[in-house]
């Protein structure tokens, strides 16, 4: 490198060394990205070892870490540039490397395996690391272990295995040497600590060594993967299903993987569903809550995937959707089973599996407390319990994992297509269930599809949160660079022409779009489907909102404005809906308040509709926080979850903005979000927003939108036509509705002085809310009728 960039990568490590807190080191680095290259990463070593040769370990350790973050930010490798000798031409040579390896050993037993003190060392020795190194320690291991007391070799055996922890996972110098010293240790630690004399540990030594013959560089590739599997499946000799469920499950992943990777597919098959089904037992002795099963699911999600990739490479399509419904919306699905068990089975079933719950649950509570006094009898017996729920319940309703390929010709009426989505790590699925509910297409992306999407997704996040001006405004183009990543015309060419309704399953953060408002064909998704476009979080979840038989719309429970600064913000929506309805109660300004319904309010039982004009918000950081905005409070999603139970309702429209959005943080395929916590207490839909909106715009959606299902009864149908109504209609045709509306006359004035205005400022032909983001924010999630 010349002079002059040296000078300057310099003058940037002096720079972040001075700086006092990280929040500013990102900030420079972030004005300097010109000199953030391999070349930099390479001094920035190099000056951590001259703080580690002067004592200074902890500026050495930072540097370092830096180091390390950069190389993977950046994905450049951090790799000396010193010559690797691969032989020791003389005694000096010899004496050098074992003066390392004692230095080496010591400081790893001294700190117990700490990287911030081990890491400084191999960073001031990186052209020792090499196979001279891993040569050298197999060779003093085997000349000094056998010669000691037992205590000694297992306390020096120890301190080789944690040192091959480490320098597997060191990001200095050549990671091919790195994995060749790691395996050469687990090796020699495998020899003091074996099957006989100490199971656990020589089981999860053969596990490093399957990871390590994984990842290893150099060698022949078939015969790594043999090796690896070959350790694996020797680890699971220990780690059994009934004695170490988690090993067990954690190194059926991972050899399931080689199997799949090495094309072995029914063998990964067989190895992935044997995890799976450990999986979803110990899910099922979780007791301590929803959020434990929650991260739990985050944990798997991986599984599922694999399961689900490999499926299809077998040509098992079926069962391929029947693992993506097993990993969606489990807790949910569960939950709304629960709550539902004695309106969804007959008297005498619901008190069976009642028994069987209250049998299930006092025995996981003696397994989690640890007061069993045979837990693998217990476990058995808890297995057996399950299986017997399970049957039972299956003769009404299937669900998780034995939700299969046959319920989807209940949920499917001959005039209804659905398009439920799935992210694998390097592809988009989109499962075409044909109507009827007989048949499924399954159209798959390329892993280049899936990089733009998150590229994407990544980008409409980032100004909807930053710049939301230039969100809005970019909001159509957007749009129509989604439905190119997702290939919308292609998976469309799935559904038959004549199909009427269509009803869409996203998956991960596609929950957080108007899939309905894709451009499509000259025109928007929505607009091909003469019955709408309705949503559901799973299959499972549409099933059992199509057991709920509430039909009755005669009855309406609203909370109106309850903030000073919506007064008179819903420019009468309110009380035109009202109109429509036998009976009402309105909740108003102050005393629209979440302790007028919280605990129990007879309003909530009784509504056929409930109905929200509020501001609404999503807590990304704490979604159960997420809620709706009252007079005193906020309802928040954990209440609604906890307190609120609607047992006659058929809709709950949530006029207020983001109260469609969901968790898309997580990775546990879980649909959080106030739509969800709506559909656990009973409601059949939920009308919702997919951002913040127009107060106008949504007073005038939500107003024809009450006025088309008085007509027709179809929330999907209704909801469709008033987006269409509000996004081609023109100032003119704003004007000539009016008077035909519900809206009391002081608020058909005060709409007729807005359009008044635009129309001085833009002509009476201009259609004011074309764009979609006044028209296509509200979602109908739910049965959709």
């Amino acid at each position: 490198m010349d002079e002059h960039r040296l000078q300057a990568y310099q003058q940037l490590i002096q720079q972040l060394l001075s700086c006092p807190n990280g929040e500013e080191a990102a900030i420079i680095l972030q004005a300097n990205g010109e000199l953030l290259d391999g070349g930099f990463l390479q001094v920035v070593v190099k000056v951590a070892t001259i703080f580690t040769q002067q004592g200074n370990e902890k500026t050495a350790n930072w540097l370092l870490a830096l180091a390390s973050k950069l190389s993977q930010v950046l994905s450049i490798p951090v790799v000396e540039n010193t010559p690797k000798a691969e032989t020791l031409v003389n005694e000096a040579d010899i004496k050098i490397y074992q003066q390392f390896l004692s230095e080496v050993l010591e400081a790893t037993a001294e700190s117990q395996g700490n990287p911030q003190l081990v890491y400084p060392l191999l960073a001031a020795n990186t052209d020792k690391l090499n196979l001279n190194f891993a040569k050298l320690l197999r060779t003093w291991a085997a000349n000094t272990l056998g010669e000691i007391e037992r205590d000694t070799a297992e306390y020096i055996a120890i301190s080789i295995g944690n040192f091959s922890n480490l320098i597997k996972d060191f990001p200095l110098g050549d990671k091919g040497n790195s994995i060749e010293i790691a395996i050469t240790g687990y090796e020699i630690v495998s020899t003091v600590f074996t099957r006989h004399t100490s199971p656990e540990l020589w089981a999860t030594l053969q596990n490093n060594l399957g990871n390590a013959y994984r990842n290893r560089i150099r060698g022949d590739k078939a015969q790594n993967l043999e090796y690896a599997i070959a350790a694996f499946s020797a680890a699971l000799e220990v780690y059994t299903r009934t004695d170490f469920p988690v090993e067990n499950t954690q190194t059926l992943f991972s050899l399931g993987g080689l199997y799949q990777k090495s094309q072995q597919l029914d063998l990964a098959y067989n190895t992935f569903k044997s995890a799976i089904v450990t999986v979803e037992d110990l899910r099922g002795e979780i007791i301590s809550g929803e959020e434990s099963k929650r991260k739990q699911a985050e944990e798997w999600t991986k599984l599922f995937i694999k399961m689900v990739e490999v499926c299809l490479a077998l040509g098992r399509e079926r069962e391929a959707i029947t693992y993506i419904e097993r990993s969606k919306t489990r807790n949910l699905v569960e939950q709304i089973l629960s709550r539902e068990l004695k309106t969804i089975f007959p008297g005498k079933v619901a008190t069976q599996l009642e028994k069987l719950g209250d049998e299930i649950a006092s025995g996981q509570n003696l397994l989690q407390t640890g007061k069993s006094e045979n837990a693998n009898s217990l476990r058995e017996h808890l297995q057996n319990l399950r299986q017997q729920s399970q049957q039972l319940q299956n003769q009404y309703l299937p669900i998780g994992a034995n939700f299969n390929f046959a319920s989807l010709e209940q949920i499917v009426d001959n005039n209804t297509a659905i398009i439920e989505w799935y992210t694998t790590f390097d592809k988009i699925l989109a499962v075409v269930i044909q109507p009827g509910g007989k048949e499924i297409k399954i159209w798959q992306s390329s892993s280049a599809d899936i990089e733009a999407l998150i590229d994407w997704i990544s980008e409409y996040l980032a100004d909807y949160y930053n710049q939301k001006y230039q969100w809005q405004n970019q909001l159509e183009q957007s749009l129509k660079k989604l439905a190119v990543i997702l290939h919308i015309e292609e998976i469309l060419q799935k559904v038959p022409p004549q199909c009427q309704k269509l009803i869409l399953i996203p998956h991960r953060y596609l929950h957080l779009l108007p899939l309905h408002a894709l451009p499509v064909r000259n025109s928007y998704l929505m607009d091909l489907f003469p019955q709408g476009v309705g949503y559901a979080p799973s299959c499972q979840l549409l099933q059992q909102t199509q057991r709920r038989k509430c039909d009755d719309f005669q009855s309406l429970f609203a909370m109106q404005t309850p903030t000073e600064d919506l007064y008179g913000k819903d420019l009468g929506a309110v009380a035109a809906i009202k109109k429509q309805f036998g009976k009402s109660a309105i909740l108003k300004e102050y005393k629209a308040k979440e302790s007028a319904i919280i605990p129990n309010n007879q309003n909530l039982i009784q509504a056929n509709n409930l109905f929200f004009f509020c501001h609404g918000y999503f807590n990304s950081n704490s979604p159960l926080d997420s809620g709706l905005q009252l007079a005193d409070k906020v309802l928040t999603l954990a209440n609604i979850i906890t307190h609120i139970k609607l047992e006659n309702c058929r809709l709950v429209t949530l006029a207020a903005c983001e109260t469609g959005i969901t968790d898309f943080t997580s990775t546990s395929d879980e649909y959080i979000g106030l739509p969800s916590g709506f559909l656990l207490a009973g409601s059949t839909n939920v009308v919702s927003s997919l951002w913040t909106v127009s107060a106008a715009a949504t007073a005038l959606l939500m107003v024809k939108f009450y006025e088309e299902l008085k007509h027709q009864k179809n929330i999907v149908l209704a909801l469709k036509t008033a987006q269409i109504w509000l996004r081609d209609t023109n100032i003119l045709g704003f004007k000539q509705w009016l008077p035909k509306s519900n809206l009391d006359e002081d608020w058909q004035d005060e709409l007729n002085d807005y359009f008044l205005k635009k129309e001085q400022e833009q002509g009476s032909n201009i259609k004011i809310f074309a764009s979609p983001f006044y028209w296509s924010a509200f979602c109908a999630i739910g049965k959709g009728v």
